[in-house]
């Protein structure tokens, strides 16, 4: 009976056993290999999106400094306002002595 016991467990760990074992470990190992080969894919797909971003931006910020006033247009339109502002300040205080002259 021992001798036919050990045959037997023998048998069932050559047929059953052994097979799940191996069935399992592919399992896992083809589960890793496709989990690295889709993270590698992901971080390429993430790079290139980086990368079309940082473009995009040195674009942008190209842009922007072309089309930036510069300091000396400034200067100019502040001139300008200065200068139209005074001109209004001029009329009103015009306008403001010629009502008090009209009340006197």
């Amino acid at each position: 009976m021992q001798e036919n016991l050990s045959l037997d467990l023998t048998w069932w760990i050559g047929v059953v056993e052994m097979p799940a074992l191996i069935g399992l470990f592919w399992f896992a190992w083809r589960n890793r290999r496709d989990s690295d080969e889709a993270l590698d894919d992901t971080r390429h797909e993430f790079e290139t999106g980086l990368n079309y971003l940082r473009e995009k931006l040195s674009a942008y910020k190209l842009e922007v400094a072309k089309s930036y006033a510069s300091i000396g247009y400034l200067k100019e339109v502040e001139r300008r306002l200065t200068d139209h502002l005074i001109r209004i300040e001029d009329k009103i205080g015009v306008v403001a002595r010629t009502a008090r002259g009209d009340r006197s």
